[in-house]
């Protein structure tokens, strides 16, 4: 069997302040003479601390970050717009590092992540008094971001009702705490970021034009994982090195089948998946040579497969359970995955009925016939005697009896 063993490499692909990129320059590895795309993890992870944690060299990724060192040097509002998993946040934190505000404060908010009756309070902050519970006085994010770099985590699940308060804040810089009549002024920088279509959004009514075209001064595109194959060895033994350090472990050899195996894959869940399947690999390890479960990637590849016949019934049977799988199997409420796919929660309920996608009853029978819980991908998973296998969702969520609420 082929492997892939670590080259000894001079520099690694990336674009640094001042508009020059350093070329990748490393020997070929003595093993297969002709993989010239793989480089020492070592250097791959430790180059311009700038970009920290931005692995790869292909045209696309190069692109972005020359987008990102022209826009860096302004205060000029940015939006961050791509699939989940392709790493806004860290090309966020690149903005902010590379501004005049880097010595200030990045302060995040994930504003999918907080109920519509918090979020309010979590962005502008509130008054001892403001409402049940409100026992003191709380500072909001934008007064902890002032002078510094405010990034909005999926801005387009903003509720309608706060989007004229955020326009507010980014046309006259000043908002008010709730329960508060006196006027706060800010001086801060926006990142934006979201994986939504937001001018569908607005053509539907479902967000403010005015305030998407605030958002939209300098928007960043960032390309999902399948547009930069040639990154993807690059990230493998990033992620290698990373998790083989936490786990006291060394892994020094890839199969070239498993390179290959990763380098094909469409990859939906882009970097992030990515990420846990090489976490799981090094659990799964037991030497120097790394051991990537290639049955669970080929289970799914099929579908993504350019030119393969799949009918509308597959078709649409993956796309709900990925949207299920983003809304953490949560369908009801405004964040949940009948909102997402503009559908009635009960339409939702019974297109997933029709194409064999279990529901509560079916949940409840799983929870009762299996108490066996595996650890994967830092999450847990529920083995279910149903065609979907496994069943993933975060331990910090609800119980998964009230997925389906």
């Amino acid at each position: 069997m082929g492997a892939i063993a670590i080259a000894p490499a001079s520099g690694c692909g990336f674009r640094v302040p001042g508009g020059t990129f350093r070329e990748a320059r490393f020997s070929r590895p003595t093993t297969l003479p002709y993989v010239s795309n793989v480089l020492n993890p070592k250097l791959v992870s430790h180059c311009d601390p700038d970009f920290e944690g931005i692995v790869g060299q292909s045209s696309a990724l190069r692109q972005v970050l020359g987008y990102v060192e022209t826009v860096a040097t302004t205060d000029s509002t940015v939006l961050l717009l791509g699939e989940t998993g392709t790493g806004k946040e860290l090309i966020a934190r690149a903005i902010h590092k590379l501004g005049r505000r880097k010595e200030r404060p990045l302060v995040k908010l994930n504003c999918a992540a907080i109920p519509s009756g918090l979020l309010e309070s979590e962005l502008f902050g509130h008054e001892r008094g403001a409402f049940t519970g409100a026992i003191a006085p709380k500072m909001g994010r934008l007064e902890l971001a002032d002078e510094g770099t405010l990034f909005l985590d999926e801005v387009g699940d903003i509720p309608l009702e706060l989007q004229p308060k955020l326009l507010r804040v980014m046309q006259e810089r000043e908002f008010e705490r709730l329960g508060c009549s006196r006027t706060k002024k800010v001086d801060l920088r926006i990142v934006a970021a979201t994986h939504r279509d937001l001018e569908a959004m607005m053509q539907h009514g479902q967000f403010r034009s005015d305030l998407y075209y605030r958002l939209n001064v300098f928007p960043i595109s960032l390309p999902p994982l399948r547009a930069r194959r040639d990154d993807i060895p690059l990230l493998v033994w990033h992620f290698v090195e990373k998790y083989s350090q936490q786990m006291d472990k060394c892994i020094d050899q890839i199969p070239e089948e498993t390179i290959e195996a990763l380098t094909h894959y469409h990859w939906p869940g882009n970097i992030r998946e990515l990420q846990n399947v090489i976490e799981r690999a090094v659990i799964l390890t037991q030497g120097t040579i790394l051991r990537v479960p290639l049955e669970n990637l080929e289970r799914h590849s099929h579908f993504d497969q350019p030119g393969r016949a799949v009918t509308l019934r597959e078709v649409e049977r993956q796309h709900i359970l990925r949207t299920l799988d983003e809304t953490q199997w949560v369908i009801g409420g405004a964040h949940g995955a009948a909102n997402r796919l503009g559908v009635p929660r009960t339409s939702l309920i019974y297109r997933m009925q029709k194409l064999g996608i279990p529901g509560r009853r079916d949940l409840c029978a799983a929870l009762a016939q299996s108490r066996e819980m595996v650890h994967t991908d830092s999450k847990e998973a529920l083995v279910c005697p149903t065609s979907l296998g496994r069943l993933p969702f975060s331990t910090s969520s609800v119980h998964p009896v009230e997925w389906l609420r």
